[in-house]
């Protein structure tokens, strides 16, 4: 479990997550190990219940019931750190969080990392050039390519494209990367969510599905020719359905998952449904990434009113998907 940015609510909520779950020696729980940095956990410890204590850990080290094990990978000066203002050298700690975390499960040592938010502008003063973590991730793990999917109890959504300005979407957005995108959804719901046989709609760019290219062609151009290219190769993938009717039929349980052809598409949706207990999975990475589906909320960093259910909920969805390719592995 990486801290995430140490004057984000990170610290705060996998403070709140040892403190709630069962950190007995006979818990499922209790082999979870924090990758951050002590002395920003502590720091946010008045703001938070009672919790278990802070103990350092290394590979190879048993695991102490009852206790937070913390891999330090940084040793950051409290004073300097004030909650809501990130910097390079907050992203700076954030990144090597998420490069140890991919490196000892690269190795065998986890079987899965679960990640706390992180500012994107903190990475880049820090000199990472990733939109985010899933980029980053792709880099860390020479992956050719991954997808963005938003998971909760009613709705999954998976991006074709993911952070990049809107006027720029229908330039980015083709055949392959649909198509891809369909082919990487059915293959995570059979693999990782044990779903034998994955009902994929796939969301219109347009409005009204481009009403007959009315409102723009993208739909007949791109869209209708990769759900047919997935369709031959065997994948339930239905659509292009109109964006403003999609997530209603889904989230009634017609389709497993929903294809949206940008972020806000997805995430808007979704988030009306799962604010608090939506998780964010990397599809197409070698190892398992969970997270949480929020952001570093600076505004109330710091001051113990961090809900961290979506945190838990990432870490039971991280055991999920490590246990199915598990079951799944020839």
């Amino acid at each position: 479990m990486t801290m995430g940015c140490p004057v984000g609510i990170g610290p705060e909520i996998i403070l709140k997550y040892f403190a709630e779950i069962d950190c007995s020696a006979d818990s499922a729980y209790h082999s979870v190990v924090v990758i951050g940095d002590v002395a920003a956990l502590a720091r946010a410890a008045p703001n938070t219940a009672a919790r278990p204590a802070l103990v350092s850990w290394r590979p190879g080290d048993a695991i102490q019931p009852n206790t937070i094990p913390v891999l330090a990978v940084s040793h950051l000066d409290p004073q300097r750190l004030v909650w809501g203002r990130p910097n390079a050298e907050t992203g700076k700690a954030a990144a090597i969080c998420i490069e140890e975390a991919v490196r000892l499960t690269s190795l065998g040592v986890f079987a899965g990392v679960i990640t706390a938010p992180i500012s994107k502008k903190a990475l880049h003063d820090a000199g990472y050039p990733y939109p985010g973590h899933t980029e980053m991730l792709a880099a860390l793990t020479s992956a050719a390519t991954c997808h963005m999917m938003l998971v909760g109890a009613k709705l999954r959504v998976i991006l074709v494209t993911i952070h990049c300005p809107l006027r720029e979407v229908a330039s980015r957005i083709n055949q392959e990367e649909i198509r891809a995108c369909i082919h990487a959804c059915d293959s995570a719901l059979r693999r990782d969510f044990a779903i034998a046989a994955p009902r994929l709609a796939v969301a219109a760019l347009n409005p009204h599905a481009g009403e007959d290219g009315l409102f723009g062609d993208e739909e007949a151009r791109l869209i209708t020719p990769a759900i047919a290219e997935a369709r031959a190769a065997g994948i339930d993938a239905r659509g292009p359905l109109p964006p403003d009717t999609v997530f209603h039929s889904a989230a009634a349980g017609q389709y497993d998952a929903v294809v949206c052809m940008y972020h806000d598409q997805g995430l808007i949706p979704f988030k009306l449904l799962h604010f608090d207990d939506g998780v964010n999975v990397t599809c197409g990475l070698p190892l398992v990434r969970a997270s949480v589906d929020h952001g570093t909320a600076y505004d109330i960093a710091g001051s113990g009113r961090a809900n961290h259910e979506s945190l838990k909920a990432a870490a039971r969805m991280a055991a999920v998907i490590a246990r199915n390719r598990r079951r799944a592995a020839p």
